[in-house]
């Protein structure tokens, strides 16, 4: 995913979290709230995220290469 990607997220959508190459079930995390962008730096962009019932993070312009969208999926597509 990129930074471009990142800052067209919307609330409640899944995307797949990959820890390796291609995990046998990567970890599903859906977007928790509003993309949050700055008007100084366009490259900077925080978007909240929720994995299960407690856990829960910020994706930002330096993890968003460890986020996929769920249909483009690398380890479901055989």
């Amino acid at each position: 995913m990129t930074v471009e990607e990142a800052k067209q997220l919307r609330y409640r959508q899944v995307l797949h979290y990959a820890v390796g190459p291609c995990s046998a079930k990567p970890e599903r995390w859906r977007v928790n709230g509003k993309v949050k962008t700055w008007k100084r730096d366009l490259g900077r962009v925080e978007v909240p995220v929720k994995w299960g019932l407690y856990w829960h993070g910020y994706l930002t312009e330096r993890n968003v290469d460890c986020f996929h969208f769920e249909e483009d999926c690398p380890c479901t597509k055989h």
